[in-house]
């Protein structure tokens, strides 16, 4: 056995300066890796990542479309939301009212004429939708002037607590104009 040579601790690679256990080429190796396996996710197909239902069924009840762009507003705070089928026999009306949260309203049959505060009057066929305002500055009335029956689907937007409507007194049109 040779006396004169002398142990040498022994070192990692990092504390030799080394980058890393593989150093550069490491490196490259697991950028590879990674890249290569992200890349084969793009050839898995999506309806792996699907599923079917199954048990469920749905029926739409009725369907509108809006004349421009919709401005829904829900309340600040809790929010009652309400969907509630409605129905104006010929000649008859919903009177005054207001709302304190937004309405969203489809026209399911027949054609809604509203009145509103200013007395401009809105006329709503069958298969159209249209948001009504909230507060008393919003007063308005719906009529139905046809022979058929209006039959409206209605969501409420109110403020917990809030009843779905509020008499208002009626505006003097014949004065307005």
């Amino acid at each position: 056995m040779d006396t004169n040579t002398e142990e040498l601790p022994m070192r990692t690679g990092r504390q030799q300066g080394w980058p890393g256990r593989w150093g550069q080429r490491g490196r490259l190796v697991k950028v590879l890796v990674i890249g290569g396996c992200v890349a084969g996710l793009g050839f898995v197909p999506s309806a792996a990542v699907a599923t079917p239902g199954s048990g469920v069924s749905g029926t739409v009840v009725a369907q509108g479309t809006s004349p421009g762009k919709l401005k829904v507003k829900a309340p600040k705070g809790r929010t009652d939301v309400t969907f509630r089928t409605i129905t104006v026999e010929p000649g008859g009306s919903t009177g005054w009212h207001t709302h304190r949260g937004q309405l969203i309203v489809v026209v399911k049959s027949g054609t809604l004429t509203r009145t509103l505060d200013d007395c401009s009057v809105e006329v709503t066929p069958a298969g159209t939708s249209f948001i009504e305002p909230s507060g008393t500055k919003h007063r308005h009335i719906g009529r139905n002037l046809g022979t058929e029956p209006v039959v409206l689907w209605v969501t409420y937007l109110l403020p917990q607590g809030s009843e779905l409507s509020y008499d208002a007194d009626a505006v003097d049109c014949g004065k307005k104009k």
